[in-house]
């Protein structure tokens, strides 16, 4: 649905920017999507977010809900509707350093929460970039550097501060609103609003960090390789392979993180990856984890990036699963892969302790395209790879229709789901686009 906003209430003067602000051009758009919002609201607190909400029911404006503006699905904004950024929701706090719990507000980036947390000896797995928002990971799933060892971002929430559809905000935590909280960690973008969460981090300073480069032959056994060594390796492990075509054939970018300061530790634990196949460069180094998710990756989100995304879960990598990954990015008109490992502190939920059920897959795929024709082509190299996964992780994912859902939420969970959000969005406030 598309609209015009003709008034704005009392009290969001100030906080809503419309095509005539001179500072739309700064919100309109996503890192990856270009938009046209009718309104974009600048909400200052969840009093404000449930304004904001208000101010969707009396309009009919379709929603869109934007914590960093980076996120690959492009889903944070929309032409003609309304864009609720909750950049300005990003206060970081230690609630107790014995148990490691920090509160983090849903607008705040990872980079920030990094730099925050750091002088307090901790850390939280945030995704692989710090522009990224805390709210779309922490409702979603989140795979970070920190993956194996830690988990999933929404593993380690222990309560969420939502606003919902009707203008209320509740906590949700596990003897308060327990449904709540199950759905928030997964699914969260079609029951209420995040503004802030209670996270459990973990201890961590420095890390060991190594890029190698290895050329992948066409049957992509330095693939399964790969694959077998991260399976094989100690939960302190946590790789991502960036696949890139050269000609009709493909290099694999690997970026490696240890979860420890002990140089031999890194050195035996990173090793076995140098035999996956022909590797070309290698370095690795001690940093911080800041230096991961650094503060000058809080840039503008302009839709400097127009790209268009698919992904899937794989469960190991069969030959014929490899073989079309490696078809997919030395196609003629190829698409861009990652490779991000699971498994380790993945796979310890239960997969029905939360509205995230995939806990045995070890390798997520994404796949993105770039115009000027990046649906057919995306369409056309994801192909051969979709019937070998199972599974997928909804925040990585551009289409969201009926068959996306059903791969994200599957079963049980996918009905769930579905009776959570029409029990806190009864009107349909948020308007997910998923089976009625």
């Amino acid at each position: 649905m598309t609209g015009t906003l003709k008034s704005i209430p009392t009290d969001l003067e100030g906080k809503v920017v419309t095509p005539s602000d001179q500072r739309y051009q700064m919100f309109r758009s996503t890192y990856t999507t270009v938009g046209h919002p009718a309104a974009v609201v600048l909400p200052e607190s969840a009093r404000d977010v449930a304004a904001a909400l208000r101010l969707a029911r009396e309009t009919g404006l379709q929603v869109a809900i934007r914590s960093g503006g980076h996120g690959l699905s492009g889903s944070g904004t929309n032409n003609g509707g309304l864009v609720i950024d909750l950049r300005a929701l990003n206060q970081i706090d230690i609630i107790d350093r014995s148990s490691r719990l920090v509160r983090i507000g849903a607008g705040a980036r990872w980079a920030q929460v990094a730099e925050a947390l750091a002088p307090h000896g901790l850390a939280v797995s945030s995704g692989d970039h710090g522009n990224v928002g805390v709210g779309g990971i922490a409702t979603g799933g989140g795979v970070g550097w920190l993956v194996r060892q830690y988990g999933l971002t929404i593993d380690h929430v222990r309560a969420v501060e939502v606003v919902l559809p009707d203008g209320t905000t509740v906590r949700a935590d596990a003897k308060t609103e327990p449904d709540l909280l199950w759905v928030m960690r997964g699914a969260g973008a079609g029951a209420g609003i995040a503004v802030a969460f209670e996270i459990e981090a973990m201890e961590l300073s420095n890390v060991g960090y190594a890029q190698l480069v290895a050329s992948v032959d066409r049957d992509g056994e330095t693939l399964r390789r790969w694959a077998e060594v991260t399976a094989q390796s100690p939960r302190e492990l946590s790789t991502a392979v960036m696949l890139s075509a050269q000609g009709s054939t493909a290099t694999a970018f690997i970026t490696a993180v240890v979860i420890s300061g002990d140089p031999s530790v890194i050195r035996e634990t990173i090793n076995p990856l140098l035999g996956i196949g022909d590797v070309m460069v290698q370095q690795a180094h001690i940093i911080p984890y800041t230096q991961l998710v650094p503060r000058f990756h809080l840039h503008a989100n302009s839709g400097q990036m127009p790209s268009r995304t698919t992904n899937g879960l794989l469960t190991g990598l069969t030959p014929e699963a490899a073989r079309a990954l490696v078809t997919a990015v030395a196609a003629p008109n190829p698409a861009f892969v990652q490779l991000r490992s699971l498994g380790g502190a993945t796979h310890d939920p239960a997969p029905s302790d939360m509205a995230f059920p995939h806990r045995h897959q070890d390798i997520l795929a994404v796949a993105s395209t770039f115009p000027p024709n990046e649906r057919a082509t995306l369409a056309a190299a994801w192909k051969p790879v979709a019937p070998h996964v199972n599974g997928s992780y909804l925040n990585f994912e551009s289409t969201r229709d009926e068959a996306a859902f059903a791969r994200a939420y599957p079963g049980a969970t996918g009905t769930r789901v579905i009776d959570l959000w029409k029990r806190y969005d009864p009107e349909g406030v948020l308007r997910p686009k998923t089976p009625s």
